[in-house]
């Protein structure tokens, strides 16, 4: 691993991170520039940041992990993401858009009451923490493994390189690197698969080595029950999770908020294929693996099989696509603190200047959280473990009632705090107090279905009792009169700041059309280097470089009005 090709590759390529989140240092003029583009991202990018943002969490640690032991059942969960999205981009993405909020702690505020607002951002910034800590923990470890370093400083190396860029950057610096991720880990993966199935004499090869299990659909602990409940969670989860309702609230109308999903959608039944094949296929080269082991198991065969120059770029994709998750969270838990903290509740009459100044400051102070919490999952039993139970406790208590709200004009924000309170009380027992107390331990199935299906049954109850009674919530009149005002000040929006806008989304395409051109010149140069898949990376490079002409075609078209009255048409267009 530490040759001269393969340090040049992550050297050059983190440097050109990095120089990304700096190109966007001055395009922040106020929070709705620095944290939703100005409401007007092309869905196409909205939808690729959002699949790197969700892809990238733990895929080659923790899904890899299963992947190895269990087969093709990695395959099967991940396609729950595919169901979750459609039903996203059906129902709920669009809706999202329609409340004109910049973030879902605002719809929150709005729509239930300050106080289900305050104990939702500290229930979300204490879970966003855990989780995205939890995912700078595997990128770490592949660093340290890879390069025999240790791995409390390469956890905080990287902690520190990934808040750098967010910081700067804003929104735009995220979503322009999870673009330029995508690209060079597809190419990665595109290249390493093939090679992969050369070292197992082919694909026939592979099937007859596997055991007769490792292509069930279900397998191991992951049963029906498991997976079904894994759907409803991620309709939840992809519909309501604080980061992804930032990629709907960011693009320009319900309809582009649509896109979003369904591209993220279709992503999701075609990559977990092509992504899942390769640990699957290292079972049959070393089926030994054990443990916390079996978490290697991605990185063991991009090792064995890909040449210097392309391990490098393997690597380096998996570096920071692991980290975009992460990313992505330390900015929209830096959104909700700023715009729903200190300007909500602390001081309501900043300046643009101090917002941003805060902004800024809180992404380092949360990034410092999350790599603290990620020195700290080795001792929980590993990602897998740390994940999928935070998920199970959390993720149905703290989104079904604000999707639930979004739909209904019934929902309170006291019945919403008891069923919240229940929910997650529940949870809470019986993962943590039940096995001590009662010597009683849910599967990973039991445990899923409990955290997703309870706050259902009780938001359920609870709209049926109001119906019954026909009561309408005070909160919902008041949702409705803050929703005109902010059409209303939308439309009071000036000129200078429209053009300021739209100049930062054209700015922000063009540096990803660059961006892609800087990959495929780099995947040029290592079809020249490399040893093997030279044939296949030089196609890549140049598959990279047409896709480049996307963002600029796109860029060219974006609009920069100086009339009054076309700025104005343009602001009621997007009303």
């Amino acid at each position: 691993m530490n040759t001269t090709i393969d340090t040049a590759v992550i050297v050059i390529f983190s440097a050109f991170v990095l120089t990304i989140g700096m190109l966007f240092a001055r395009t922040g003029r106020n929070l709705k520039s620095f944290f939703a583009g100005g409401e007007a991202v092309p869905w196409f990018i909205g939808g690729l940041s959002l699949f790197m943002s969700f892809f990238s969490a733990g895929t080659f640690v923790a899904w890899g992990s299963i992947a190895y032991k269990h087969g093709w059942v990695a395959i099967t969960i991940q396609w729950t993401m595919c169901i979750g999205a459609l039903v996203t981009g059906l129902y709920l993405a669009p809706r999202w858009k329609q409340t004109g909020a910049l973030t879902a702690a605002e719809f929150i505020r709005e729509r239930l009451g300050a106080t289900v607002q305050k104990v939702y951002i500290f229930i979300f910034t204490l879970v966003s923490l855990f989780i995205k800590g939890s995912v700078l923990y595997p990128v770490a470890k592949l660093v340290s493994v890879s390069l025999n370093l240790p791995l409390v400083p390469c956890t905080i190396g990287l902690g520190f390189f990934m808040i750098a860029y967010t910081a700067v950057g804003g929104l735009w610096a995220v979503m322009v690197t999870d673009i330029l991720q995508f690209v060079v880990l597809s190419a990665a993966v595109f290249i390493l698969l093939p090679l992969s199935l050369d070292r197992v004499g082919g694909f026939d090869g592979f099937v007859k080595a596997v055991p007769d299990d490792f292509f069930n659909l279900l397998n191991g602990e992951y049963t029906f029950g498991f997976v079904a409940a894994f759907v409803i969670y991620h309709i939840c989860y992809i519909g309501g999770n604080w980061t992804f309702v930032q990629r709907y609230t960011s693009v320009d109308s319900p309809k582009s908020a649509k896109k979003v999903a369904f591209l993220f959608a279709g992503l999701y039944l075609i990559s977990p294929v092509i992504w899942m094949l390769p640990p699957m296929i290292y079972k049959v080269i070393n089926p030994s693996l054990t443990g916390l082991d079996t978490e290697n198991a991605y990185l063991m065969i991009c090792k064995l099989v890909l040449p210097p120059g392309l391990l490098g770029l393997m690597l380096t994709g998996m570096y920071f696509s692991t980290s975009a998750s992460a990313n992505t969270a330390l900015n929209v838990v830096s959104a909700v603190f700023t715009n729903d903290i200190y300007k909500g509740l602390i001081n309501p009459t900043a300046s643009d200047t101090q917002l941003i100044r805060v902004a800024r400051g809180s992404s380092w102070l949360f990034g410092l959280g999350m790599i603290g919490i990620a020195l700290m999952v080795p001792a929980a039993g590993g990602i897998v473990e740390v994940v999928l139970s935070i998920s199970s406790i959390s993720g149905g208590p703290l989104l079904a009632p604000p999707l639930w709200a979004l739909f209904s004009k019934r929902l309170t924000s006291r019945a919403t705090l008891w069923i919240t309170g229940i929910s997650l009380s529940a949870n809470l027992f019986f993962k943590i107090l039940a096995p001590l107390l009662l010597g009683v331990k849910l599967t990973r199935a039991e445990e899923t279905m409990i955290g997703v299906g309870l706050p259902f049954l009780l938001l359920l109850g609870y709209e049926l009792w109001a119906r019954s009674k026909e009561s309408v919530a005070q909160e919902y009149y008041q949702y409705l009169m803050a929703r005109q005002q902010k059409r209303d000040d939308a439309r009071a929006e000036s000129p200078e700041e429209t053009l300021a806008i739209r100049k930062q989304n054209r700015f922000g395409l063009r540096v990803i059309a660059g961006s892609l051109a800087f990959t495929a010149l780099m995947l040029c140069g290592l079809s020249f280097l490399t040893t093997e898949g030279a044939g296949i990376t030089a196609v890549i490079s140049g598959v990279v470089l047409v896709l480049a002409l996307i963002p600029w075609r796109a860029a060219q078209q974006v609009q920069l009005p100086s009339d009054p009255q076309q700025i104005e048409k343009l602001i009621n267009t997007n009303l």
